[in-house]
């Protein structure tokens, strides 16, 4: 009987037991357990940005900051925390290095130059920090620079320009049409910072794409000097407008030009974004690179430990070149769909912004083109940029190194920097 009672006392032990062990194994986590889970699963990447302007200028540092603020949200999405910091109103000189070097005592992982002229002081600071990634937006040289931790980052920002333009364009033709002057008066104005390849590829695209609606259009360009100087810019506008241009466009940051051109009544094509508000009876469109997409890029790449590419493009496929909604009070009827129908052959490719068929130098067609792409000392031309019948921009670096002047475009006057 005694042996009987043992034998079932251990049966209802090991049955307990495994009892037991089912219930732990099944059992659902606790709060305090599901919230050090999710506190372990959600990372922090601490990331500096310098910025030449600030939200202010609700131009070309206000993208910086718009798409921050997107990329900050849809990181999170992904359990990415990004812990900011933020430099505004640094100058193209020597406080820039003070800003990358500040950063990076800081312990920022990231740090990100969104002006052309930070490049040569982020490169005094990159190479003692190999642990951090640096990157300079709109910029060129670190793409063959022998560092691992520096990196370029544009858009083709001329294929919005040239839609830009198609709608400039067809606000011609109808101003045309209505008698307000001749074909052969449609002269367009452009505002420009410096005679760079950025801005000479700019304008050109942008004079491109009016060309492809309404062929006897021509373009003069004026040139301030300056990235941002709302004063220099609204009097660049306003000299353009007194030399017969019909309709303004810009590639500098404030709203200068804009202004101008709605208290004189001018057709503007804006940059970096819509001036809408500011100027309802003038502005038509503008075109901008949205930044979302690569921060979203190159920070989830920082947290996971990926090598990030040294040269990066970003286009309207990618989404990171973008337009405004048109404005159908000064529009062209019809110029939404316009835009539209040109995006879908630019994005298939079978429409090229620098097809040399479109354009002349000198009266004559462009056939070879050796472009300065390697950024050396000499500045001599390295890279033949034209094959299959136009010219490759922007494939052979990010940054854009079209700097053919072409028949139709005007120079005023130039302007190198200091």
């Amino acid at each position: 009987m005694k042996k009987l009672l043992a034998i079932l006392l251990s049966v209802i032990m090991v049955l307990s037991l495994v009892a037991c062990g089912n219930k732990t194994q099944d059992e659902t986590p606790s709060n305090d357990d599901q919230q050090q889970n999710t506190e372990t699963e959600t990372k922090t990447v601490k990331v500096g940005l310098i910025c030449i302007g600030d939200e202010n200028d609700q131009g070309y540092t206000y993208n910086f900051i718009r798409g921050k603020e997107a990329a900050t949200e849809q990181l999170a999405a992904k359990g990415i925390n990004v812990d900011w910091v933020v430099k505004y109103n640094i100058g193209e000189n020597s406080t820039c290095e003070d800003a990358n070097l500040e950063l990076a005592e800081e312990g920022c992982e990231l740090i990100i130059n969104n002006s052309f002229g930070f490049e040569e002081y982020m490169l005094k600071v990159a190479p003692d920090y190999p642990e951090i990634q640096f990157v300079g937006c709109t910029n060129q040289g670190s793409w063959n620079d022998g560092l691992e931790n520096t990196h370029n980052a544009f858009a083709n920002i001329y294929e919005g320009r040239y839609l830009a333009g198609v709608a400039a364009g067809m606000k011609l033709n109808e101003m045309i049409e209505a008698g307000e002057f001749t074909a052969d008066q449609a002269k367009m104005g452009y505002v420009g910072a410096f005679t760079y390849a950025e801005v000479i590829s700019g304008y050109t695209s942008f004079y491109l794409g009016a060309k492809s609606v309404c062929p006897s259009v021509t373009m003069d360009v004026t040139f301030t000097g300056s990235w941002y100087d709302e004063a220099l810019e609204k009097e660049a506008a306003n000299k353009l407008i007194a030399g017969g241009c019909k309709l303004i466009s810009q590639h500098a940051d404030s709203m200068g030009a804009p202004t101008a051109c709605e208290q004189a009544g001018v057709p503007n094509v804006s940059y970096n974004g819509s001036t809408q508000s500011a100027c309802p009876n003038t502005f038509i469109v503008s075109s901008r690179i949205d930044w979302t997409p690569y921060y979203e890029m190159v920070i989830k790449a920082v947290q996971d430990g990926t090598a990030l590419d040294s040269d990066w493009t970003g286009t309207l496929k990618t989404g990171s070149v973008v337009l405004t909604d048109v404005n159908e009070k000064v529009a062209a009827k019809g110029t939404a769909e316009k835009i539209a129908e040109v995006t879908k052959q630019l994005e298939d490719g079978t429409l090229h912004v620098f097809d040399t068929s479109a354009f002349t130098v000198k009266g004559e067609t462009l056939t070879s083109y050796m472009a300065d792409v390697d950024t050396d000392a000499d500045n001599a031309g390295d890279t033949e940029a034209i094959k299959d019948g136009y010219f490759h921009e922007s494939e052979f670096r990010a940054a854009p190194y079209f700097n053919v002047q072409i028949d139709g475009i005007n120079l005023l006057d130039q302007n190198f920097g200091s």
